[in-house]
């Protein structure tokens, strides 16, 4: 059994592996008892968030985590998937900066994904 942070880490690793866009994960558990965390990142268009989301759906999976719930928005712009710990965000540039969650979960941390990351050449 994965601990949340493990969960995260690995999911973390997965969508950049798929090239996400500006991948933050937040830290809520002091905030909100919705879950322990919160990864948000965005994909270049509606293809590449669905691409994101199964790519997410298929690593969670294989290490034995189980999907509570995952919600599409408007044509996949906005994807949710709900791991209970993890609640994973996926958006198209639009609409990442329409719903703007990293302003309204302001109050959690930011973790550190420097070593997580693959780094830009």
């Amino acid at each position: 059994m994965l601990t949340p942070t493990q969960i995260a880490y690995e999911v973390t690793k997965a969508l950049d592996a798929k090239k996400g866009m500006n991948i933050k994960l937040l830290k809520i558990d002091a905030v909100s008892s919705l879950a322990d965390y919160f990864l948000i990142c965005t994909g270049t268009s509606n293809t590449h968030v669905k691409t994101l989301c199964d790519y997410a759906e298929y690593t969670l999976e294989n290490l034995g985590e189980k999907m509570l719930g995952r919600e599409g928005h408007r044509g996949n712009s906005w994807e949710l998937l709900d791991y209970g710990s993890i609640v994973i965000h996926v958006f198209t540039e639009e609409a990442r900066k329409f719903y703007d969650l990293e302003r309204l979960w302001a109050d959690a941390e930011t973790v550190d994904l420097s070593r997580i990351l693959i780094a830009e050449n």
